[in-house]
């Protein structure tokens, strides 16, 4: 896979997020989905998530992941800068439990739509974006079909 051009692109706002979206690109590289990672701040690094983001879709990115905790406006932002869909992670966090980043991203403003799957869900955003990329892409609708057959028989 690190000879395919990446058609997913990860963001997370902090290092510390690396161990939960670990799962993320364990299913990813699983579901033969090439990547690329990144991480940038939406507070500490916005020139650099402005370029990223705004840059996607030209270097070959079909789908976004956004992960952050806390405030958790990485996806918003990230989603205010490309036409790309947008998958907001958001992660646990001491204070509220991840409360307060799951809310941060489901309540974004009309026009600037973050898809949001659970709480240290990587996992599952690894999936959504293989399915995305599946409505256009008979490949990769052939391995959700099959990861799917897979759990039925299970």
């Amino acid at each position: 896979m690190a000879d395919q051009k990446p058609v997913v692109g990860i963001i997370m706002g902090s290092k510390s997020d690396l161990g939960v979206m670990e799962g993320c690109t364990a299913e990813l590289e699983a579901l033969g989905v090439p990547y690329e990672l990144v991480i940038a701040s939406a507070h500490r690094t916005p020139a650099k998530v402005h370029e990223w983001a705004s840059t996607a879709a030209d270097r070959g990115i079909k789908v976004i992941i956004a992960a952050a905790g806390k405030a958790a406006h990485l996806g918003g932002v990230v989603a205010a800068f490309t036409p790309l869909p947008v998958i907001g992670v958001p992660m646990k966090t001491s204070d509220l439990g991840g409360m307060d980043s799951l809310l941060s991203m489901v309540q974004m403003p009309s026009g600037v739509p973050v898809a949001c799957v659970a709480i240290n869900g990587a996992k599952n955003a690894a999936i959504y974006a293989t399915q995305i990329l599946g409505a256009c892409d008979p490949e990769y609708r052939k391995v959700i079909e099959k990861m799917k057959q897979e759990m039925a028989d299970a």
